[in-house]
This record gives C-alpha cells, structure tokens and sequence, in this order.
C-alpha cells in the first residue's frame, strides 16, 4: 500500500512538472524567424537553362560576378509570387538587379506568369528537380536570397516580399555590396 502511494505521488509530481514546462513555453515569445544554415555560405555551383526565350538563364558564374543580388525563388503555380510582384518591381526600380529561379515549371506558364505580372527579373533560370533550391536552403516558394559579389548568401527572406519588406532588403543588398 505505501509503495503504490509512492508510485501515484511521483506520477502526480511527474505530471505536474511537464504541465509546469508547457504553461513556461505558453509564456515565451513566439520566434517566427528560420535561421538559415546557408547564411554566409556560398552558393553551391549550379547551371540552369533559361526558363524564357526572353531572358538567358542563370549559373553560378552570374552570382559570383562582383555584384550584389537578390535570387528569387518563383513559380508561375505560386500564389503569394503573384502578391509579391509589384514589391519586386518596385525593388528593381530601387536598383536592386533581380535573378531569378523558376521552380518545377514550364516555359509557356512562366512567360504567361511574367507577362500578367511583370518581368523585374534580368535572368531566369529552370530548375526543374528543386535542385538548386534545395541547395540553397529554400523550403518552398517564394523566398528571396540577398548574395554578394563573391556567390555568398548573406541574407534570407522567407515567404512573400511585402511593402515593409523592401527597405530591409535593400538595406542587406546595400550591406552585401560593402
């Protein structure tokens, strides 16, 4: 008998200890930020073909040719790319030179997709596997990457680009180029 009492307290004194840690966890700010373990590593040698006839393709030669970049992850079956357009154009007008990276897609939908949206971009690459942007550390479309002149990630924005967004994004674009 004392040795079940023994039992059911420690399981009593268990149970209250974990509902303790969960009522601590409830309590602490949620960290929407994704650390990327591809920040400040460069990018991993790739060569794609054009995804447009109206656009060359893109291959690690072009990021690593001494200037900043942001690399967009796009697709055409993308529904946040579509809200994100216009801040990407409007970082093109910014300054910002745009490359980007069409993921499993096919020519005819991504030049029906730049045509209804706009083009910003002044390269567009094909993967066609997820290749590269599995590579780069992309987890899903759309995700914009801030490169260096050398082919060196140095800035990871995950999701949609949104007004707000743009001048944090110039800002690591400016910084790159240092």
């Amino acid at each position: 008998m004392k040795k079940l009492r023994i039992i059911l307290w420690g399981a009593v004194g268990l149970a209250a200890l974990v509902f303790g840690l969960f009522a601590y966890q409830l309590t602490q700010p949620k960290d929407e930020f994704v650390e990327s373990t591809m920040i400040g590593q460069p990018i991993p040698a790739f060569d794609l073909r054009a995804a447009v006839a109206d656009r060359p393709g893109l291959s690690f030669a072009d990021m690593a040719d001494g200037k900043p970049k942001l690399l967009n992850i796009f697709a055409s079956w993308c529904v946040p790319c579509r809200a994100e357009a216009p801040q990407l154009d409007a970082l093109k007008r910014n300054g910002a030179d745009l490359v980007g990276v069409a993921i499993r897609d096919r020519p005819e939908d991504v030049a029906a997709f730049l045509e209804i949206y706009g083009n910003p971009f002044s390269k567009i690459g094909a993967d066609d596997i997820s290749a590269v942007q599995l590579s780069i550390g992309s987890s899903g479309v759309p995700e914009t990457f801030v490169v260096d002149g050398n082919g060196v990630i140095t800035y990871q924005h995950i999701g949609d680009v949104r007004t707000s967004d743009i001048p944090v994004l110039m800002e690591e674009l400016r910084k790159a180029g240092a």
